[in-house]
């Protein structure tokens, strides 16, 4: 079959969304809590954003990477919020290939970027605890700016050829995708034609960023750990553990679903699909809901912030109404 024809296959398509199969007739008492979970992302990761913008004494470094973190979370939960909406509410599950081919390159361009800046915070822990006296010179405003366009290049422009290689694709077998938003590994799946090249490219992507990332940032919690065991005051090796404890929260949240979805998908083919959709949800949600509600409670100049913010809301003469 000619490219030619292929891409004209492939653009013509229609793809149909799932949410839980055999529950129907209960999607829209199903989408509650997911809209709960939905407005806590939004509402959380906005609020952080919004406290370091207004906030004199969070223009830092640690904060800037920071306020990349929740960028990529509000992203990564907006990306999944219209078709959730459809499917849940509406009831409407189809979706064009193109705009399949969009919400795929979203979800999964955010999903890298906050394994990038996961990593970026990492180096930014091990530079203030290792090198406390030249963190200010290293770490500068702008070096942060850069640190942040160089994610976002990354991510995206190692995105293209596989958004590429998915238009070259025939896709003659069934329509129906496993989720209620577009993955590659869902769309891959449905094609009638070898997609060794797009697998060996995706498994590319993983091992450049899912794996090399993770690796990286346990090679700065080592050489962090190091540093903090040469110090002699007890006091002092607790507090410069303590600046790491929401970091390594985020890691963990972030990386856990990640590797149990990758294993389900891998050697769970006979686990019911109500399984594979659960563990994607939960990869794609706990993140964007947890990151902004752990970061608020365990770092005090955030603590500070929201609840300045809220005494503000209070005290407006709107409140009073």
């Amino acid at each position: 079959m000619s490219a030619g024809l292929s891409n004209n296959i492939s653009s013509t398509s229609v793809f149909l969304l799932t949410g839980f199969p055999g529950l129907e007739h209960l999607h829209s008492w199903i989408f509650v809590p997911f809209c709960s979970l939905y407005a806590v992302a939004i509402l959380g990761n906005y609020t952080i954003l919004f406290v370091i913008k207004t906030e004199q004494d969070l223009h830092q470094p640690m904060y800037y990477f920071l306020s990349m973190l929740a960028t990529t979370d509000l992203g990564l939960a907006l990306s999944t919020l219209p078709t959730m909406l459809c499917v849940f509410w509406f009831n409407s599950r189809e979706i064009t290939f193109d705009a399949c081919l969009v919400q795929m390159f979203f979800i999964h361009a955010f999903s890298f970027m906050e394994s990038s800046v996961l990593l970026a915070m990492a180096f930014d822990r091990f530079v203030a605890i290792c090198s406390p006296l030249r963190y200010a010179s290293i770490l500068t405003g702008e070096r942060c700016a850069k640190v942040g366009l160089v994610i976002v290049c990354r991510c995206t422009l190692l995105l293209f050829p596989l958004i590429g290689l998915l238009t070259l694709l025939p896709f003659c077998r069934s329509h129906v995708l496993s989720h209620s938003y577009c993955l590659h590994q869902d769309i891959i799946r449905l094609a009638c034609t070898d997609t060794t090249l797009n697998s060996m490219y995706g498994l590319t992507l993983v091992l450049l960023i899912v794996i090399l990332d993770p690796l990286l940032i346990i090679l700065s919690y080592v050489l962090i750990l190091k540093a903090v065991l040469s110090i002699a005051s007890k006091a002092e090796r607790a507090k410069a553990l303590n600046t790491c404890v929401s970091h390594i929260c985020a890691v963990l949240i972030f990386y856990i679903p990640m590797v149990g979805l990758s294993m389900i998908h891998r050697f769970g083919k006979d686990t019911a699909p109500v399984i594979h959709i659960l563990m994607a949800n939960i990869y794609l949600f706990v993140p964007p809901v947890l990151n902004p509600i752990i970061y608020s409670i365990k770092t005090k100049q955030i603590r500070k912030g929201v609840l300045r913010l809220l005494c503000q809301k209070r005290a407006s003469p709107g409140h009073h109404l």
